[in-house]
């Protein structure tokens, strides 16, 4: 399929879902960059729901990102525990609140690299740090929604998720970056499940023709 091609099928993937999905956005709760950088970095191989009733004790506990660096580690890792792998989230976050400190005066650096350096933060944490705290659509978060559900279009032949996020950027609109990301998530979540996808519910069933999953 031609880019020419592949970019008029996203803007009918775009209208479609955005119309069964009209409320969608980022599902995990914060009030501040760190929050989010935070929540973000527990949010690996866990869902949205189990981050958000962790986060609810956690930002209660922590206020500030002093608080998080200075925090005992034992103490953090028994908050996150419910997150799973919460040795070394519980590590990411307080060595991420440090470095923080040490390195950029104690703020969420506003920009892909600099983000990309602290602990337990690879691309798509600082795409959805920098589209959902800071506004700026710089890129696209893929995850194994988008990565699954992107092969399942044809929108990409690709497996690595820096590749397949290049793919995307080429075809979807940029300030439907952030957008696009978060409706295919919601559609895997809802209707395109990876073991039980219900097509008789997918507001896009036209456009994906009966393909099946490449993984």
């Amino acid at each position: 399929m031609k880019n020419a091609d592949k970019k008029s099928k996203v803007l009918t993937i775009l209208k479609k879902l955005g119309k069964a999905y009209p409320d969608t956005d980022i599902a995990l709760n914060f009030s501040a960059p760190h929050e989010l950088l935070f929540a973000v970095i527990l949010s690996a191989q866990c869902t949205d729901a189990m981050v958000n009733k962790t986060t609810a004790i956690l930002f209660q506990k922590y206020k500030t990102i002093s608080d998080y660096a200075d925090a005992d580690i034992k103490e953090l890792e028994n908050i996150v525990h419910q997150c799973g792998f919460y040795h070394n989230k519980a590590k990411n976050i307080k060595k991420s609140a440090q470095m923080l400190i040490d390195n950029f005066s104690g703020k969420v650096p506003q920009n892909m690299d600099d983000l990309q350096k602290l602990a337990g933060v690879a691309r798509k944490t600082a795409n959805i740090v920098m589209s959902s705290a800071f506004g700026k659509q710089v890129g696209i978060a893929v995850d194994t929604h988008v990565i699954r559900i992107g092969n399942i279009l044809k929108l990409t032949k690709n497996a690595d998720p820096v590749k397949i996020e290049q793919d995307l950027m080429q075809i979807v609109p940029q300030k439907q970056w952030k957008k696009f990301s978060f409706l295919i998530q919601t559609l895997g979540r809802r209707a395109c499940k990876a073991r039980t996808p219900n097509c008789a519910i997918c507001p896009i069933k036209p456009e994906c023709k009966g393909t099946k999953p490449v993984f």
